[in-house]
């Protein structure tokens, strides 16, 4: 597939531009700075770019659009803007999105109405700001009525970690292991969503992993 990749040299977008390349996708890799593109593993195609600015350059002729796109500290609550341009894009482009998005909506238990978001102490202070727009870029997705998307969320701790390819999946709670932990290492949640790219299942809808 020829694949773009929004947000290519931060955590999440690095990782999946090396798992799509190393499935032998084609890939071009949105940078905002020439200084980023150092990042990228030469296979990959960079592209200095600015979202929304660039979009409709960037996804003509793709097969799809992986959006890794993450505001800087203090910017959060641009995040549901740009990816409501990201959508509108990929409608116009007729591209399937495929929306890196955040754990926030995602209940604690099937017995637990409470949210990642809502649940009382379950943040810490500094991360609300950006579960909050994580929340508000999920239900723009939601009310999205003509893009082919999928939004992933991670599980609930997202860090770096070995690529064991293994993973489960869920759909609106937090998937834990055996110790009520959720995790997932930056390089398997990459796998689940290069998985979710080759052969979609949550088709306008969401997807959650962890361990």
């Amino acid at each position: 597939m020829k694949i773009t990749v929004l947000g290519a040299a931060g955590e999440v977008g690095r990782r999946v531009v090396a798992e799509a390349l190393a499935r032998g996708h084609q890939v071009t890799a949105q940078v905002r700075s020439a200084a980023s593109s150092h990042l990228l593993p030469a296979e990959a195609s960079a592209q200095v770019a600015e979202v929304p600015g660039d979009l409709a350059s960037l996804l003509a002729g793709q097969d799809l659009v992986i959006s890794a796109l993450r505001p800087a500290d203090g910017q959060e609550a641009v995040l549901p803007e740009l990816t409501a341009a990201v959508l509108d894009a990929a409608a116009n482009a007729g591209v399937r999105v495929l929306i890196v998005g955040g754990a926030a909506r995602l209940r604690l238990s099937d017995q637990n109405a409470e949210t990642v978001l809502t649940a009382p102490g379950f943040l810490p202070a500094e991360i609300i700001p950006i579960a909050q727009a994580c929340q508000q870029q999920f239900e723009r997705c939601l009310s999205e009525p003509v893009a082919d998307w999928t939004y992933a969320s991670p599980a609930a701790l997202l860090q770096p970690g070995t690529r064991s390819g293994s993973y489960r999946l869920g759909t609106d709670t937090l998937v834990t292991d055996a110790g009520g932990a959720s995790r997932i290492s930056l390089e398997d949640f990459a796998v689940a969503l290069l998985d979710e790219a080759e052969v979609p299942r949550f088709t306008r809808s969401g997807f959650t992993v962890g361990y």
